[in-house]
Formats: C-alpha cells, sequence, structure tokens
C-alpha cells in the first residue's frame, strides 16, 4: 500500500498546538472535560485554511479518534453514513 503525503499538514492551524487538545490523554477523561477540550480544538480548526483537507483526509483513513477537520470520531462516522 502506497504512503500519500499529506502536504497539507504544513499549513495546518493545529500544527504547533498541543496534541492533547485534539486526542483525549485519557480514556477516563469525564464528559464536561471532553466537551471543553472539543471546544477549543474545533476553534482552531474553524479558522483552518486547510480543514477541508483534514477533513478527507481523516474520512477517507476512517480516523477513529481525535478532531480532525473540525469533526469528532462521532460527528464524522454521522457523515460516512449519509
Amino acid at each position: 500500500m502506497a504512503i500519500t503525503p499529506l502536504s497539507w499538514t504544513d499549513d495546518a492551524a493545529c500544527r504547533d498546538s498541543e496534541g492533547a487538545l485534539f486526542y483525549p490523554a485519557d480514556s477516563a477523561e469525564r464528559k464536561e472535560e471532553r466537551l471543553e477540550r472539543e471546544l477549543i480544538a474545533k476553534r482552531i480548526c474553524a479558522s483552518c485554511a486547510v480543514r477541508e483537507d483534514c477533513l478527507e483526509a481523516a474520512l477517507a483513513r476512517h480516523e477513529s479518534y481525535g478532531i480532525w477537520g473540525g469533526l469528532n470520531e462521532f460527528e464524522r462516522r454521522g457523515l460516512l453514513r449519509t
């Protein structure tokens, strides 16, 4: 299987952000903590020039975790069902 370069990541707004904002640091994260973390991550995504590329890549790879293109895993699954 060929590895597709993700050159768009060079322009990602999250590039210099803390990874823990986009991925849960702890599987026992409380709901309130998750919602706050995701809100901060989604705010970063909202201003990102490559948000659509990020979301398309996540959907193509069926990313199971994290915020990609401004959506969490549950929101991305919903897009794939439609």
